[in-house]
């Protein structure tokens, strides 16, 4: 039997951050992201209007800003190792995040199958953003499902890791959901919980979801 990971990326394969706040940070703009992620957070803009103000915020962004941002990011351990173990095993691992595709993309070098954010233009940024290309809660279950038809896989066979609200409708989606560090909304919506900085004992609560998932 075969399974499809799926993983979040801001807040939970990076700890207590998120790939615009690192972005940011290599400018000097910690302070307008924050804003950004607070009006966010608070649903007073949503997935496009962030990204619109993002994109107007990073205009001296250069790969250099965004290859410091990947390294310097407060990742949690093991990611390379579990994603290693996933392709061990025969299993498939992806990303979906609603964050830029610049920076997601920068995780197929770590090992997943597949990487997907919000379609960005390229760095430095000539264009504006495409208002199609930005992910939304519900479009990470669109790219999942893609994914699945992919890798020759059903939802049932599907683990989703994630850390807040905007994980919960692929959390729904999927058979087995692991929480990771995340808000109490989405704790009380997954199948397992985890609190910690090593993505590898988050992976071994999975251990028991094989005959979990099979039989769903």
């Amino acid at each position: 039997m075969t399974l499809l990971h799926f993983f979040d990326l801001d807040g939970t394969l990076m700890y207590g951050s998120a790939a615009p706040v690192e972005i940011s940070r290599q400018l000097g703009l910690s302070a307008e992201i924050a804003e950004l992620e607070r009006s966010f957070g608070a649903r007073e803009i949503g997935p496009h209007e962030f990204s619109v103000a993002a994109h107007a915020l990073w205009a001296g962004l250069t790969p250099a800003h965004v290859r410091a941002a990947f390294d310097g990011a407060p990742w949690l351990a093991g990611i390379r190792e579990v994603w290693r173990e996933i392709r061990e095993r025969g299993d498939y691992c992806a990303v979906i995040s609603l964050s830029p595709s610049f920076f997601v993309e920068l995780l197929l070098e770590w090992g997943a199958h597949a990487a997907h954010g919000s379609v960005f233009p390229e760095v430095p940024f000539t264009r504006p953003v495409d208002a199609n290309g930005i992910l939304t809660p519900e479009g990470k279950v669109t790219v999942a499902d893609r994914l699945c038809a992919q890798f020759g896989v059903s939802r049932a066979d599907c683990v989703a890791y994630g850390d807040s609200s905007t994980d919960a409708v692929l959390f729904e989606a999927v058979s087995v959901s692991v929480a990771v560090n995340a808000r109490p909304y989405l704790a009380e919506r997954a199948t397992y919980v985890y609190e910690g900085r090593d993505l590898r004992e988050a992976y071994q609560l999975v251990g028991a979801a094989r005959p979990e998932v099979q039989a769903s």
